[in-house]
């Protein structure tokens, strides 16, 4: 079996043959023990192990970067590799996929893995009443197919070139059939570790399974510990005093003091993290295209790069495609912050001035606060006078995102461009966090089904910047810039040279990929 890099996936679209497999194995020097302690942000007291619900780093890292696996997974250095898949083919139309699975597989309660658990861990994402953010990629499998106990056959409502790739997504965990609720519970899966304790919103410790499929390529901590740290200042603390080996999301403000400690390690990644204010453009003001427009020339986003970034990104444009995807459309030009022109478009939407609230809290981003507050004193100049509510952190994915009508928000990005779209610009999917549909752009959702479906990479390029360019143009989102991946470990954890972009902590999957030096 030969791997394939998401490039190379695209550029040869999904001729039938067999696509995928292993990843890098670690470097030599890796060794086994140790327990790695780590402070992270994202953490809720609703966290559960229920993969439909993940959204952020705490439980994205516990649960499928540790107990649990998918089908698939994006390596470090941006390829796709097959989890407990081994390998997988299409239809010369991309339209049936079969994915032949592992063998010798099992869960953490003894069950053997297999087609069953499969359909059925994917099933649930689609249940009447379930609330997934995966909804979307799973709605367009018309026919979920056991062929043996160790091969399943997808069949799609249309072609679609990336599906291996949305089959690694952190939702998609793999949970044993028959027992998912138990599963739900407890917290059983295949993963590398499994779930010692779990005390939601304060602290997960697993330890490693013997004998695991990924053994010599992968996981070499004897035990995990991640504590849920959502405070800023207090996850520095802990690194600085040794209570932890590793933090995500620090301060750029006190970076400094981090690098000045010898004990301590910074890791910077540039990937298509981005921080973002949507607004719902099913309600007024923002149902309004001149006031979206407003708000788009009313930020300043060079100050934002310069002042919540510190440098350490790049300005946005207000789409999520970005540096690190095969379609980003550089050559689009940029929105530039131009009060007048915002007061122009002000008076295209019959407003001499306008008064709106924006929530905010540092559980969106670190500085999104400060990043409100910024936006507050430059759309102040274009007669925009925006109200900043600071909101609570905790419950602030369930009680403010999807729901206040304009808010801060941040997106790790997704390897590829419909994946992004999909998850979060696609009508009536879960967490499309400003309503846009059809009525906002029929358009933009014509070309997201054709796109999908084409195999033609010169295609598919124009038809994506396309897409970018109408949702900068009226898109409900405002995406002032891209951040980097800045975290910081003690200088006994070790990992391979290539950190992974896609997620936080080397897409989460520290617990695999690092060890003790």
């Amino acid at each position: 079996m030969t791997r394939i890099s998401r490039r190379g996936l695209l550029k040869t679209g999904a001729a039938a043959g067999v696509l995928a497999a292993s990843g890098l194995p670690l470097r030599a020097q890796a060794k086994k023990g140790g327990r790695l302690r780590a402070g992270l942000s994202g953490a809720n007291t609703s966290d559960s192990w229920d993969g439909r619900t993940h959204s952020d780093l705490y439980m994205i890292a516990s649960a499928q970067g540790a107990v649990f696996d998918s089908l698939t997974e994006i390596k470090a250095d941006g390829s796709l590799a097959g989890e407990l898949a081994t390998d997988w083919e299409a239809s010369a139309d991309a339209k049936v996929w079969t994915f032949n699975l592992r063998q010798g597989v099992t869960f953490h309660n003894g069950k053997a893995f297999g087609a069953d658990d499969v359909i059925e861990s994917l099933q649930i994402h689609v249940a009447e009443g379930a609330k997934s953010a995966a909804q979307p990629i799973i709605s367009t499998i018309t026919e979920m197919k056991k062929i043996t106990d160790h091969q399943v056959q997808f069949t799609l409502e249309a072609g679609n070139a990336d599906f291996p790739y949305l089959m690694s997504d952190y939702h998609l965990l793999m949970y044993p059939a028959g027992q998912i609720e138990e599963a739900i519970a407890k917290g059983i899966g295949t993963g590398l570790y499994k779930v010692e304790s779990f005390e939601p919103g304060v602290r997960m410790v697993a330890s490693r399974v013997d004998g695991h499929y990924k053994d010599g390529d992968a996981g070499w901590f004897d035990e995990i510990e991640y504590i849920a740290i959502n405070d800023n200042t207090a996850r520095m603390n802990a690194l600085m005093t040794g209570q932890v080996d590793a933090i995500n999301r620090i301060d750029f403000k006190t970076e400094a003091l981090l690098r000045a400690n010898p004990m301590i390690r910074i890791q910077e990644v540039t990937g298509n993290q981005q921080y973002t204010f949507p607004m719902l453009t099913n309600v007024a003001p923002f149902n309004d295209v001149n006031v979206r427009k407003a708000l788009k020339y009313g930020v300043n986003r060079q100050e934002m790069v310069d002042k919540i970034l510190l440098g350490h990104g790049r300005v946005g444009n207000d789409t999520p495609i970005g540096p690190a995807n095969q379609f980003f459309n550089d050559e689009m030009e940029q929105i530039a912050y131009d009060p007048d022109r915002a007061k122009f478009h002000l008076k295209e939407a019959g407003l001499d001035s306008l008064d709106v609230d924006m929530s905010a809290s540092n559980a969106a981003f670190e500085g999104a606060v400060d990043a409100a507050q910024l936006y507050q004193a430059s759309a102040k100049m274009g007669g925009i006078n925006i109200n900043v509510v600071q909101e609570p952190a905790d419950g602030y994915w369930s009680n403010v995102w999807l729901k206040k009508p304009w808010c801060a928000c941040y997106w790790s990005g997704r390897a590829t461009e419909d994946w992004m779209f999909s998850s979060a610009y696609e009508e009536g999917v879960p967490w499309n966090d400003t309503q846009w549909g059809r009525e906002d752009s029929e358009r933009f959702q014509n070309l997201l089904l054709e796109a999908r479906a084409e195999l033609d990479t010169n295609k598919r390029r124009e038809m994506y910047y396309e897409m970018q360019q109408i949702l900068r143009d009226e898109g409900g989102v405002i995406l002032p810039m891209f951040a980097n991946y800045v975290q910081a470990v003690a200088s006994k954890v070790s990992h391979p040279e290539t950190i992974g972009n896609l997620w936080q902590m080397d897409n989460g999957r520290m617990a695999e990929r690092w060890w003790m030096s």
